[in-house]
């Protein structure tokens, strides 16, 4: 059974449509992340689900339960929202118990599940501090505390790492990916951030526009793009797609990941695409070199320490299963076997 279903859920105001006809499921026990740019739907969607928007067509099903017209207390779920939305005034125990005491469950169970949680996220010698007295990123244990402590099998994420720095997103990344499997939660994460999705995620929604673009695995994102719009979204640095006609044909755009370029050592004369360097960006572990072919720029990625200077010439080189083409005009997966890409100029 699926732990959330969307049914065509559309959520407009007036003629704007924030999410349109959205549909997609995740089982029960699986990491999924609602990925795409600022304005994409992503958070109303999470909203939806959540209660704290009213659904304008379609259904929001969970754990097989119709809760499209339920209130977001009846829909037994959990959230952690971008703010920490702490209680000032109450202790760090205070504000994960807080939900609890509003539902009236007795004190000892009460203490059973706070040490159990506060264990877990290692903030037992923070409980009787207040939030102003503790880090971001302990407040952020304590906002997923008050979560996990309402042992709810659905938890709801929206942006819940945009206010730290970036190593303690890295560290956080890791903890709320260890936690959501320990303890068998469905959970729905929001994010604009590709990396947070690839490296947590079971499941990845890309939206764009109020619309779900692709749903799929992190591995068959980056492997089998569906658009230029995925292509580029997904992957650091993105995807190049370029318009090479020389090499693609007519009406076709070329992608290439920049880690499957290379650069040709000349014993194929004549093979390969002529490049100009524009740019070496060394980063220790590799390279990034910015180079031109014709009017397009490609961004090629070596690894270690490369010898180019702005303005060289250079030859580019990549296999023919490395390449992805997409239709110019729509910017759709054209399946390679159907078109002949010639690597030669």
């Amino acid at each position: 059974m699926s732990a959330i279903r969307l049914q065509e859920v559309t959520k407009a105001w007036g003629e704007a449509r924030a999410v349109d006809s959205v549909s997609f499921e995740t089982a029960a026990g699986r990491f999924a992340v609602l990925l795409g740019p600022s304005g994409c739907g992503k958070s109303t969607t999470l909203r939806l689900i959540a209660g704290l928007e009213q659904v304008t067509a379609g259904r929001v099903l969970i754990a097989g339960q119709d809760v499209t017209s339920l209130a977001p207390a009846a829909r037994r779920i959990s959230m952690v929202f971008q703010s920490y939305a702490l209680f000032p005034h109450l202790s760090v125990a205070e504000n994960i118990l807080f939900g609890l005491k509003v539902r009236g469950v007795p004190a000892a169970e009460q203490e059973k599940r706070l040490k159990r949680v506060a264990d877990l996220l290692g903030i037992a010698k923070l409980l009787e501090r207040k939030p102003s007295q503790i880090s971001g990123g302990q407040q952020q244990r304590v906002a997923l505390g008050r979560a996990i402590i309402a042992e709810a099998s659905v938890c709801l994420m929206d942006e819940p790492l945009s206010n730290l720095d970036a190593q303690l997103r890295h560290e956080m990344r890791r903890e709320i990916r260890s936690l959501q499997q320990e303890l068998g939660m469905t959970m729905i994460y929001v994010t604009h951030d590709q990396t947070e999705a690839m490296s947590m995620a079971d499941q990845v929604v890309l939206m764009k526009e109020g619309r779900i673009i692709q749903n799929a695995s992190p591995a068959e994102l980056y492997a089998r793009p569906v658009s230029a719009f995925a292509a580029r979204f997904i992957g650091t640095p993105p995807m190049n797609v370029v318009s090479l006609p020389s090499i693609t044909g007519e009406g076709l755009l070329l992608g290439i990941r920049p880690e499957h370029i290379r650069l040709d050592d000349g014993r194929n004369k004549g093979k390969g695409v002529a490049a100009q360097v524009d740019a070496v960006e060394y980063l220790g572990a590799d390279s990034l070199v910015t180079c031109r072919v014709g009017a397009e720029i490609l961004t090629v990625r070596l690894p270690g320490q490369v010898e180019l200077k702005r303005s060289s010439e250079a030859r580019l080189a990549w296999d023919p299963e490395a390449v992805h083409l997409f239709d110019a005009a729509s910017g759709l997966r054209v399946e390679r076997e159907t078109h002949t890409v010639v690597l030669t100029t």
